[in-house]
């Protein structure tokens, strides 16, 4: 499996392979013309209430990601991730997210749950 995770403000990089913004909500600042994304799928993003709750607190970190997995059950997420794992079959994805946090946030948990290591059970 090729997904890496980088934050969106961070220039672009030739090993990026395919950019997918997974944030539900645009990157403030950033003209879509910088963003250099690819795709941009908001289905696998948290929802509203659990991003609200999380608010990057590492105390909350576990419980974000079994949440975040149990979300990205519902028939939307499916799809979108059905979509990643067809792209990194082709090759690299880079999951692109704006949160400061570079060590807990929705890409990190995403790329882990891709992986295997965030699925519930």
């Amino acid at each position: 499996m090729a997904i890496q995770v980088r934050r969106i403000y961070d220039p672009p990089a030739a090993s990026d392979g395919y950019r997918v913004l997974v944030d539900r909500l645009w990157p403030r600042g950033l003209l879509k013309e910088r963003a250099a994304i690819d795709e941009w799928l908001r289905e696998v993003s948290p929802s509203t209430a659990l991003r609200h709750w999380f608010e990057h607190d590492p105390a909350k970190w576990d419980e974000f990601k079994r949440r975040y997995a149990e979300e990205l059950a519902a028939p939307a997420a499916v799809e979108a991730i059905a979509r990643l794992r067809e792209l990194d079959a082709g090759g690299t994805v880079t999951l692109l997210y704006s949160a400061t946090e570079r060590a807990m946030n929705n890409a990190v948990a995403l790329a882990e749950y891709l992986a295997g290591q965030g699925e519930p059970g």
